[in-house]
């Protein structure tokens, strides 16, 4: 079985790029494009455009959007298992893009957070090799329980499962604690810098890595700029060096490396191979404007 499903979130991103420092109180000169987003709609798109030929996303979308956006994800191979909401509108996040291609975001999360337990249909796993789900999803308690059936069932399928803890922010919100009790049982974790540093406690990505290894077998931490690190079993095992990238628009680049490491690793590819596949489509992200290929 070599299908992916993703389970996370579909949102509208507002992406504003400006070349000068942000003026308080007035304007300041910016571009500006309404794009598809999402970090689970993005690693989806991502796995499929790295060669996944079955990807499924569920999440859910206001009413009034949803067939845009589930158009958008069937362009990119993607079949949208797209909830309607009737009640709040999808997801939009405003990304502030500054002169060195560094984003802020402006997050409302509105229909991301509603995905609930009857959303859920142990149907969705058949023919599935991996389940991904949204850190996104982490934050609230009724698309957390989503989250957990969906991640509980594809254990009892014999279904691996990762995680993107998704934001450091909200998961200083949430409490580490927390967040760390519902990855018993995952089998790869794929944070970022911080958001390893902020779970472990520890300065040093290295060692955060190596450290978060012992509870999740295989780690991989993407470091920007700087490339990615995979740990497994309490060692870090490769630390990939960065693909050389003129970048415009960092959105994105981290569902982008946990796409095509995703895609990667369901074709065959041991831990090292696919994370080289995750710095390529990182440095492939960043490049272009938006978080999709």
């Amino acid at each position: 079985m070599t299908g992916l499903l993703v389970v996370g979130d579909v949102v509208t991103d507002v992406v504003a790029r400006h070349s000068t420092p942000l003026v308080h109180g007035t304007d300041t000169v910016a571009r500006i494009r309404i794009l598809p987003g999402g970090a689970g709609a993005n690693v989806a798109c991502w796995a499929a455009h790295r060669g996944c030929h079955d990807v499924r996303l569920l999440a859910r979308a206001g009413v009034a959007d949803l067939e845009w956006h589930a158009t958008r994800l069937r362009a990119a191979g993607v079949v949208p298992l797209l909830v309607a909401d009737g009640e709040v509108p999808t997801a939009t996040v405003v990304a502030l893009v500054d002169p060195t291609a560094e984003r802020t975001f402006l997050t409302d999360s509105a229909a991301v957070l509603r995905l609930c337990p009857a959303d859920w249909a142990s149907s969705l796993l058949d023919g599935v090799g991996h389940l991904h789900v949204s850190g996104y999803l982490l934050f609230s308690d009724v698309s957390r329980a989503a989250a957990l059936r969906a991640m509980a069932a594809a254990r009892g399928r014999g279904v691996t499962v990762s995680v993107d803890p998704a934001s450091a922010g909200f998961m200083a919100d949430l409490g580490v604690e927390r967040m760390l009790s519902v990855l018993d049982d995952v089998d790869v974790l794929l944070p970022n810098a911080d958001e390893a540093c902020l779970l472990t406690g520890l300065p040093d990505p290295v060692d955060a890595a190596a450290k978060l290894s012992h509870l999740v077998p295989l780690t991989v931490v993407t470091l920007g700029a700087l490339g990615a690190l995979v740990a497994e079993a309490g060692r870090v095992t490769a630390r990939l060096p960065p693909c050389p990238a003129e970048a415009l628009d960092t959105t994105g680049a981290g569902d982008a490396f946990t796409g095509a490491f995703l895609a990667a690793r369901l074709a065959g590819a041991d831990a090292r191979t696919a994370a080289e596949e995750g710095c390529r489509a990182g440095a492939e992200a960043v490049a272009q404007v938006g978080g999709r290929p």
